[in-house]
């Protein structure tokens, strides 16, 4: 940056770090400005429904990622190295993989280079998954056969617009369709008795023990289990998930359970 960095330390008493770079005042003109991304919250109806596979070894990411994706209603499976991914690319041909590129007994690009050589391999869209910051090494992942990558840590909007862009989906964005400003907001939600009670007891009983257990996992695709003329519980459990409120879902149920 041009500049220059210096230290005086003296023993017992302490260390003052200085140091001076080139700068100048910025012409208001050249500030770029930033307009905040919408939040995705679902996919306009009438669109396929795509599968997606997570490869990814790390538990946490992998249930990120999950989270991501299985409320905007897209078939969600998991593998945990490339050897499984490419089995079950083979059986269960997912429209679109993401794909780490470090993993145990099989890497992300060996994995891609296996589906690029395998009939109809090309069908599938893989976006990489990649904490490096070498445009070295993201040249050798593009040569494997993914279609592109997502840099770690993502941004979840960025990870939406790759997937969207592949898959040609249309999302649908939080505050897209308010009601004039002047109008009064909507009462929030509140979870009852009287609106799980459309549920089966077998269903109810499963969402117990994932809210217990604090799993949210089983909870999505129980709530993607939700017929869509109860769309308001599905809303209302949904918003619980989103805010870490698992508690309200235990106490609602605990009475019958």
């Amino acid at each position: 940056m041009g500049g220059d960095i210096a230290v005086n330390s003296t023993l017992g008493q302490g260390s003052i770090f200085t140091f001076d770079i080139k700068v100048s005042l910025a012409d208001a003109a050249d500030i770029k400005t930033t307009v905040p991304s919408l939040r995705v919250i679902g996919l306009e109806p009438n669109q396929p429904k795509y599968r997606i596979l997570i490869v990814e070894d790390i538990e946490q990411n992998r249930l990120l990622l999950f989270q991501l994706l299985a409320p905007l209603e897209f078939e969600v499976r998991e593998a945990i190295n490339g050897q499984e991914a490419v089995t079950m690319w083979q059986s269960w041909q997912p429209d679109l993989i993401l794909m780490d590129m470090k993993m145990p007994v099989m890497d992300g690009c060996e994995a891609t280079k296996r589906i690029r050589e395998a009939p109809n391999g090309e069908d599938t869209v893989i976006i990489a998954l990649t904490a490096s910051a070498f445009e070295e090494e993201r040249e050798d992942i593009l040569k494997a056969g993914c279609n592109d990558f997502v840099s770690k840590p993502f941004l979840t909007e960025n990870l939406y617009e790759k997937i969207g862009f592949y898959l040609n989906i249309r999302y649908v964005y939080a505050g897209e369709n308010e009601a004039d400003s002047n109008q009064k907001s909507p009462q929030p939600m509140h979870l009852t008795k009287e609106a799980l009670s459309a549920m089966p007891n077998e269903w109810l009983k499963e969402l117990y023990q994932a809210a217990i257990a604090l799993d949210e996992r089983p909870i999505i695709e129980l709530i993607n289990q939700i017929p869509e003329r109860e769309a308001v519980l599905a809303k209302i459990l949904t918003d619980l998930v989103d805010n870490f409120r698992l508690d309200m879902i235990v106490s609602c149920l605990n009475e019958e359970f």
